[in-house]
């Protein structure tokens, strides 16, 4: 088990467990594990980012490793930039959703997606030995990179009908979530010739406007303004710009499970027989709909590295999770926010409103809670309840199955000290009562 990383690289509460001197030394054994340079460093709009820039390129310059950094960027702009610009690997200064006393370090291979579970391991290991390089002669340089924004905007208008797109004249909202999509998002829709309304466009590592996660819960203004201007759809970003939670025309949040298989059928349209991963977690029409286009669904662990690397591994097309990380192969194996609206654009200028294509698609009822948890409390929770339910799916946490369409799935998160609940039903009113069930279980359990 890793010790470091959790679901989604390495997260703490900036100069409580995420040190400067813990940034220095963990620079050090992931420099090492890349060998070589030259590594491309990003951050997001937390205030604590710049300070752990600095650490993270003098830490590398002193093991003989020289690097670039990009300043302000989305997690997958860096990540397209390192596999499209020669990197020989990039590490992103980010705690994506965390709340805004939270930082990270996110390190990403030289194909451009996440360093998967097993280097995570052996980085974790040259941490804990401090086997890292010892430098006695030539320090690194470090330098600038001014390419990133531009190459990853191009890189994401190569794989859609740019001009069909333009000829539509969207209107489009922007919830940036004070997020660090501000720097590549609105200059999208301004290459697309969509008309585009900003809310929450200004970065600010506090997140002031709805927090650094969209969920159904904070997004009442980007809904507003979607009915309020007639616009088209909205789309809300997480705070590194990597997730993005669609609004459809009528004003409705959509689930990451509605808008995937919105966007999966349209790629699929063109693409039959190709593979799909997705984790436990996600809704069971995206088997459905698979069956449909002669197309093959793998399941994973929750997580986008796991996703990602599997992709990678059967080369798959499509990628995706339920909390709006959407992943489309053909451009970069990794979530990608801006990417993901770029695919929305090309599904709806083929002529259909977002409502309408969320209607023709199989009905489905998903939801998913948290509660606060100590990580023992969660350990002490998922043993009783692999007790209690013998012959459950402990793959990850653990998923009690009823049939493929009743089913509710428990596990402590990786990156805070919760536990979330996840469920599916064939009704609203099962769902209703099956996750009011459960959460009470676990309340209960945990309370003990």
């Amino acid at each position: 088990m890793a010790k470091f990383f959790g679901t989604n690289g390495i997260r703490g509460v900036f100069s409580e467990d995420l040190t400067l001197e813990f940034v220095h030394d963990m620079t050090l054994a992931i420099g090492t594990y890349f060998e070589k340079g030259t590594v491309l460093i990003g951050f997001d709009g937390r205030e604590s980012s710049p300070v752990i820039s600095k650490v993270v390129s003098s830490a590398l310059n002193s093991i003989g490793i020289d690097c670039n950094v990009v300043g302000i960027v989305p997690t997958p702009c860096l990540q397209f930039a390192v596999k499209t610009l020669g990197y020989s690997g990039g590490i992103m200064i980010t705690a994506s959703h965390n709340p805004p006393q939270y930082n990270g370090i996110k390190p990403t291979a030289k194909d451009g997606v996440e360093i998967s579970r097993g280097d995570e391991l052996v980085v974790e290991d040259i941490y804990l030995q401090k086997s890292w390089i010892k430098n006695t002669e030539n320090w690194g340089t470090t330098g600038k990179e001014e390419r990133a924004i531009e190459t990853y905007l191009k890189g994401i208008v190569s794989q859609i009908d740019s001009k069909l797109i333009e000829s539509k004249n969207f209107k489009v909202v922007l919830d940036l979530g004070n997020g660090v999509q501000a720097v590549s998002a609105p200059d999208f829709c301004k290459m697309m010739q969509c008309e585009t309304l900003l809310v929450n466009q200004n970065i600010d590592g506090k997140f002031p406007g709805r927090g650094s996660e969209p969920t159904p819960q904070n997004l009442s203004e980007l809904s507003q303004t979607v009915t309020e201007n007639n616009a088209d759809f909205g789309i809300a970003f997480d705070g590194d710009g990597d997730r993005s939670i669609f609004c459809d025309n009528k004003g409705n949040i959509l689930t990451g499970d509605k808008s995937a298989l919105a966007l999966t059928q349209h790629i699929l349209k063109k693409n039959s027989n190709s593979v799909i991963v997705t984790c436990l977690n996600s809704g069971s029409n995206i088997e459905v709909l698979a069956d449909k286009f002669n197309s093959k669904v793998i399941r994973t662990k929750i997580g986008s590295v796991e996703v990602s690397r599997k992709m990678i591994h059967t080369n798959a097309l499509i990628g995706f999770e339920e909390n709006g990380g959407y992943m489309y192969g053909k451009h970069n194996q990794v979530r990608d926010g801006c990417m993901t609206l770029a695919l929305m654009l090309d599904l709806l200028a083929t002529g259909k409103s977002l409502s309408d294509e969320i209607a023709n698609l199989p009905p489905s009822f998903t939801t998913k809670d948290k509660v606060s948890c100590s990580p023992e409390n969660a350990s002490k929770l998922i043993s009783l309840l692999k007790e209690e339910f013998p012959g459950s799916d402990t793959t990850d946490g653990i998923k009690i199955t009823t049939d493929p369409k009743n089913w509710v799935m428990i596990r402590p998160s990786g990156t805070e000290p919760i536990v979330r609940v996840y469920a599916e039903a064939e009704s609203q009113e099962k769902l209703d009562i099956l996750m009011s069930e459960y959460l009470n279980k676990v309340k209960s359990i945990i309370s003990r």
